[in-house]
């Protein structure tokens, strides 16, 4: 089976400082994995390079396809859905109209746009009742979760979750917590990968943890 996500061999620095170190691993389509590790390990910087936004040395191949061949701008569209850590939410757009944006840079079809603007209310149903109010005005909290529903607008392959539990108070936590396993018991062939400086807090939901330190990969385990 070729798989969803692959790392082969990268290395990024940032000013001269190496951030990645020969990273390299893999994730089976359908596969819900962990990124752990410290601040500063490399996480974020992993999550960006899949995107496009590190100058990266090696390969990372998406279902078999050598994303350096593929311009940053363009890779939303192969089915990959990003939430960064700082949500990036545009505050005087609605909620409704954040989580649609990614659908509407990509040139989606109207009906295909409803159906994935369905898909994130019934993994995210509180995102519906919030749907018309400013972004700018929601919560820290509900920001993540509107930020989530817009990785799904294109996140069909690959969900990519940067510290998303970073910041929430338990009751939200453990509402976002549900809201992946609805994800999961809804499509069962998307990849998720999580970046989170606890593994506690994922290690009744992944099947796999990847530990990063220092820019390199030092442990893999499955649950």
């Amino acid at each position: 089976m070729t798989p969803m996500l692959r790392f082969e061999n990268v290395n990024v620095a940032i000013a001269d400082a190496p951030v990645l170190r020969n990273v390299s691993f893999s994730l089976a389509p359908g596969v819900s994995a962990a990124l752990v590790g410290r601040n500063g390990a490399g996480k974020t910087t992993t999550a960006r390079t899949i995107m496009g936004f590190t100058k990266a040395i090696g390969t990372v191949r998406l279902g078999g396809e050598d994303l350096g061949r593929v311009a940053p701008h363009r890779r939303p569209s192969l089915g990959l859905g990003y939430a960064p850590e700082d949500r990036r939410l545009f505050s005087a757009f609605s909620v409704e109209e954040n989580i649609l944006l990614p659908g509407r840079v990509a040139k989606l079809r109207p009906e295909e746009m409803r159906r994935r603007l369905e898909r994130a209310y019934s993994v995210l149903p509180e995102l519906k009742e919030l749907a018309k109010r400013p972004a700018g005005s929601v919560s820290g909290g509900q920001g993540k979760m509107v930020a989530l529903g817009r990785a799904l607008m294109l996140g069909t392959k690959l969900l990519i979750l940067d510290e998303p539990f970073q910041g929430l108070a338990p009751v939200l936590a453990q509402r976002y917590a549900e809201a992946l396993r609805r994800l999961r018991s809804q499509d069962s062939e998307i990849t998720l990968l999580i970046t989170e400086s606890n593994p506690k807090l994922l290690e009744t939901f992944v099947d796999v943890t990847l530990t990063i330190e220092r820019g390199e990969i030092e442990d893999t385990s499955s649950h």
